[in-house]
């Protein structure tokens, strides 16, 4: 319980200085809003049966890179103000930060996510209200703001710290943006809760896998 106390002290503080800056969440949601409008003009195709073809891998594009836009700034504030020394110095268990960090990360996530959905209704003219859709949407965030969390703290250590965290995330994402990106258009589809199973299982297995690598390792990588 106590090492709980200190990962959610941690995501105090981060949502805390978020609230003062607002630069993590108004980059993601100006982001993903403007990709979700720049793919809708392009594609026109509002109210064309094609639509449910597209609009999975528009949604999951804006969600990924407004969300590597948010995981870029979780460790570069703390390092460039050497607040991340100073939580090393702190009689915190290295595990504690990594869960604190995540659950940040994860929550300004789900923040931008709320945001950008009805958006990409509007534009889109589908529903998004879909308890299996909502799942998806979560379980996805939850492995994406779970990685993230250890790559950003990889890349930040880097000279090209910007670039980096693309480069070395991406790969390890793939799984679950097409896991995510399929179960999407099946659900936009209306197929069946259960034909989409196997993919929300291979989403869920791959959060459990990773994050409890993720965990394992970030003591390593912090301390490295």
């Amino acid at each position: 319980m106590d090492g709980v106390k200190k990962a959610l002290w941690i995501v105090w503080k981060d949502v805390v200085c978020e609230l003062r800056t607002k630069e993590t969440l108004s980059s993601m949601f100006v982001f993903a809003l403007l990709a979700i409008v720049i793919f809708n003009f392009a594609f026109q195709l509002r109210g064309d049966e094609r639509v449910g073809l597209i609009a999975p891998g528009v949604l999951w594009v804006a969600f990924t890179f407004a969300g590597v836009l948010g995981l870029n700034r979780s460790f570069i504030k703390e390092k460039d103000h050497g607040c991340l020394e100073g939580l090393m110095l702190c009689p915190v268990d290295r595990s504690a930060i990594y869960a604190g960090k995540a659950l940040g990360n994860l929550a300004f996530m789900l923040l931008m996510e709320a945001i950008a959905l009805p958006m990409f209704a509007v534009f889109f003219n589908l529903p998004v209200l879909m308890p299996s859709l909502l799942l998806v949407i979560l379980l996805g965030t939850v492995g994406f703001a779970g990685v993230g969390t250890l790559f950003s703290a990889i890349s930040v250590n880097t000279k090209a710290r910007e670039v980096m965290l693309p480069i070395l995330f991406f790969p390890v994402l793939i799984p679950i943006v097409i896991a995510a990106v399929k179960s999407t258009a099946q659900i936009f589809d209306g197929v069946s809760f259960d034909q989409s199973m196997p993919w929300i299982n291979l989403m869920l297995a791959f959060d459990v896998i990773f994050l409890v690598v993720s965990f394992l390792s970030f003591e390593y990588v912090v301390e490295g």
